[in-house]
Protein backbone atom coordinates (compact mmCIF):
# COMPACT_ATOMS: atom_id res chain seq x y z
CA UNK A 1 0.00 0.00 0.00
CA UNK A 2 1.18 3.39 -0.59
CA UNK A 3 1.65 6.04 1.36
CA UNK A 4 2.52 9.74 1.50
CA UNK A 5 4.56 11.27 4.44
CA UNK A 6 3.75 15.23 4.09
CA UNK A 7 6.44 17.09 6.28
CA UNK A 8 5.16 20.16 7.63
CA UNK A 9 7.54 23.33 7.85
CA UNK A 10 7.11 26.16 10.49
CA UNK A 11 9.90 28.64 9.62
CA UNK A 12 10.44 30.35 12.80
CA UNK A 13 11.04 26.76 14.41
CA UNK A 14 14.14 26.49 11.47
CA UNK A 15 15.33 29.49 12.12
CA UNK A 16 15.75 28.36 15.90
CA UNK A 17 17.93 25.00 14.87
CA UNK A 18 21.39 25.43 15.56
CA UNK A 19 23.88 24.52 12.70
CA UNK A 20 24.47 21.06 13.99
CA UNK A 21 20.94 20.57 14.54
CA UNK A 22 20.38 21.38 10.73
CA UNK A 23 22.98 19.17 10.03
CA UNK A 24 21.62 16.22 11.76
CA UNK A 25 18.38 16.81 9.94
CA UNK A 26 20.27 16.97 6.41
CA UNK A 27 21.72 13.64 7.34
CA UNK A 28 19.08 12.02 9.25
CA UNK A 29 17.16 12.61 5.56
CA UNK A 30 19.62 10.91 3.69
CA UNK A 31 19.68 7.79 6.38
CA UNK A 32 16.01 7.77 5.94
CA UNK A 33 16.07 7.52 1.81
CA UNK A 34 19.05 5.15 1.93
CA UNK A 35 17.18 2.92 4.49
CA UNK A 36 13.78 2.84 2.55
CA UNK A 37 15.38 2.61 -0.72
CA UNK A 38 17.67 -0.41 0.85
CA UNK A 39 14.61 -2.21 2.08
CA UNK A 40 12.10 -1.34 -1.49
CA UNK A 41 9.87 1.07 0.53
CA UNK A 42 10.83 3.98 -1.19
CA UNK A 43 9.07 5.09 -4.03
CA UNK A 44 9.81 9.32 -4.73
CA UNK A 45 10.64 12.66 -2.84
CA UNK A 46 10.51 16.00 -3.31
CA UNK A 47 11.68 19.10 -1.45
CA UNK A 48 9.48 22.08 -2.31
CA UNK A 49 10.08 25.88 -2.74
CA UNK A 50 8.97 28.31 -0.15
CA UNK A 51 5.15 29.25 -0.54
CA UNK A 52 6.32 32.65 -1.35
CA UNK A 53 7.31 30.93 -4.62
CA UNK A 54 3.71 29.76 -5.69
CA UNK A 55 0.83 30.36 -7.75
CA UNK A 56 -2.53 29.37 -7.53
CA UNK A 57 -4.71 28.94 -10.63
CA UNK A 58 -8.52 28.73 -9.92
CA UNK A 59 -11.31 29.68 -12.34
CA UNK A 60 -13.05 33.26 -12.06
CA UNK A 61 -15.88 31.22 -13.60
CA UNK A 62 -14.92 33.03 -16.69
CA UNK A 63 -11.17 31.29 -17.44
CA UNK A 64 -8.54 30.43 -15.16
CA UNK A 65 -7.14 33.05 -13.39
CA UNK A 66 -3.45 32.87 -11.37
CA UNK A 67 -2.76 34.54 -8.77
CA UNK A 68 0.73 34.54 -5.99
CA UNK A 69 0.23 32.10 -3.18
CA UNK A 70 -0.22 30.46 -0.66
CA UNK A 71 -4.07 29.78 -0.82
CA UNK A 72 -4.45 30.22 2.92
CA UNK A 73 -2.87 31.81 5.38
CA UNK A 74 -1.01 29.86 7.62
CA UNK A 75 2.39 29.95 9.68
CA UNK A 76 3.37 26.02 8.69
CA UNK A 77 3.78 24.84 4.39
CA UNK A 78 4.35 21.42 3.28
CA UNK A 79 8.12 21.40 2.90
CA UNK A 80 7.97 18.00 0.61
CA UNK A 81 7.00 14.19 1.04
CA UNK A 82 8.21 11.25 0.50
CA UNK A 83 6.16 8.68 -1.38
CA UNK A 84 6.38 5.06 0.46
CA UNK A 85 5.39 1.46 -0.70
CA UNK A 86 4.63 -0.32 2.48
CA UNK A 87 2.87 -3.73 4.10
CA UNK A 88 0.18 -1.44 6.05
CA UNK A 89 -0.20 2.11 7.84
CA UNK A 90 1.38 1.00 10.96
CA UNK A 91 4.77 0.56 8.88
CA UNK A 92 3.70 3.61 7.22
CA UNK A 93 3.92 5.52 10.95
CA UNK A 94 6.80 3.27 11.59
CA UNK A 95 8.77 5.18 9.21
CA UNK A 96 7.44 8.62 9.60
CA UNK A 97 8.34 8.36 13.54
CA UNK A 98 12.22 8.09 11.59
CA UNK A 99 12.28 11.23 9.86
CA UNK A 100 13.89 14.16 12.08
CA UNK A 101 11.51 16.42 11.33
CA UNK A 102 9.08 13.90 13.83
CA UNK A 103 11.53 14.47 16.84
CA UNK A 104 11.51 19.06 16.01
CA UNK A 105 8.77 20.11 18.71
CA UNK A 106 7.09 22.44 15.96
CA UNK A 107 7.81 21.06 13.28
CA UNK A 108 5.26 17.48 11.73
CA UNK A 109 4.79 14.86 9.55
CA UNK A 110 1.43 13.55 8.38
CA UNK A 111 0.79 9.98 7.09
CA UNK A 112 -1.67 9.61 4.43
CA UNK A 113 -3.17 6.59 2.36
CA UNK A 114 -2.55 7.41 -1.16
CA UNK A 115 -5.61 6.53 -2.81
CA UNK A 116 -4.78 6.75 -6.58
CA UNK A 117 -1.49 6.75 -7.88
CA UNK A 118 -0.14 7.26 -11.92
CA UNK A 119 3.57 7.82 -11.59
CA UNK A 120 3.87 7.67 -15.51
CA UNK A 121 6.52 4.80 -16.26
CA UNK A 122 4.81 3.25 -18.80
Amino acid sequence: MKYLILMHVDPAVLEQLTEEQQQAIGEGHGQFMAATKENGEFISTQALGDPSRSKVVRSNGEGPEVTDGPFVEAKEFMGGFYLLDVEDEARAIELASLIPDASIPGLAVEVRPVVFSDLGDG
